[in-house]
Parts: C-alpha cells; structure tokens; sequence
C-alpha cells in the first residue's frame, strides 16, 4: 500500500492509502467515480485513457494513466475530461469537437480533448505562425488512436478552436 495525495480538477484528493497494483485509472474510475477517462488498450499505445499532468513550471503534459500506477500519480496537479467545463459552461475545444461532430463512439474523445488542451495552453504561452499550425496540431494529436472517425474531425475541431481566437494563440493575429 502506498499514500497519495494529489489535486485532481482543482481538489485535493488524499491522504488515502491505495495498492501500489492500481493504476490511475482504476483510481479515478473505481475509487473516486470519475468515469471520464477511459480505459482503451491496456498498453498505454492508444491514449484514450490520458489526463493533463501540470507541471510546477507552468507547462503541462498529457499521461496515460492505464499502465502507470495511481502511486506514480502522488503529489501531483492532474486534470480529467471531468475538469474542462465550468459553471457547466463548456470550454471552446469541447464546443468546436461538437460542432465538428469529432466523434462518434466517444471513447478517444477525452484523450484528443485533454491533448488539445494542452496544445492550446502551450500556444498561448508561446504562439507561433500560421503556416505552422497544420503541423503542430499533427504532431500534439500524434500517438492518439480512434477507430471510428478517422482523425481529420479531430484535427478539424482544435484547428478551428485555435482560429476562433487567433489573437491568443498565433503571432501577429494570424495573418
């Protein structure tokens, strides 16, 4: 057994003793019913199962959480799919892979949408030009798997959410 603590979605969980067998999203689906996060191949190759880490520093970064035991996740700030919306207010991404129906049977979607959180967090930080933008969605969306929509809806859905507010997450207003 292992003591953790962690800030998952702005609240702090623990101390509470779990197994050092249970991966985080056993964690997070059976002992604290956040059933969000999904549990996709078991090996950790598809991400649907990723949360946001968020580092000390600022930055952020998604996990798997189906390999990686909950113990790994102690001490840390996490964000689940649980965590976007506000006031039941949905964030702009969850508003654009609506629009853009991203999906169909949902199960990648919280992984692509913790992604693209990540994605659009580091271009407000850190901006760049327009003709980069198709590749940079490529490679922040690389690695996640879907077997129903084909990816571009995806694509589509953070390209149009960061071009919604150019100002914010391109350079010189995205010209």
């Amino acid at each position: 057994m292992t003591t953790v603590n962690m800030m998952i979605n702005g609240q702090a969980y623990g101390p509470m003793d779990v197994r050092d067998d249970l991966t985080m999203n056993d964690f997070l689906r059976e002992c604290l019913g956040m059933t969000g996060t999904k549990f996709g191949c078991g090996a950790g190759q598809c991400l649907s199962c990723s949360v946001i880490v968020d580092n000390p520093d600022g930055t952020s970064h998604t996990n798997p959480t189906c390999i990686v035991s909950a113990a790994n996740f102690n001490g840390k700030k996490i964000r689940t799919i649980e965590g976007h919306a506000k006031n039941g207010e949905l964030t702009i991404l969850q508003k654009s892979f609506i629009e853009h129906f991203s999906f169909q049977c949902g199960y990648c979607t919280p992984g692509f949408l913790n992604e693209g959180q990540v994605l659009l967090e580091r271009l407000e930080k850190k901006p760049l030009v327009r003709e980069d933008l198709e590749s940079a969605i490529g490679e922040a969306l690389d690695g996640h798997l879907c077997r129903c929509t084909g990816y571009v809806k995806y694509h589509e859905a953070v390209k149009a959410a960061i071009l919604k507010e150019p100002k914010r997450y391109l350079k010189d207003g995205g010209r």
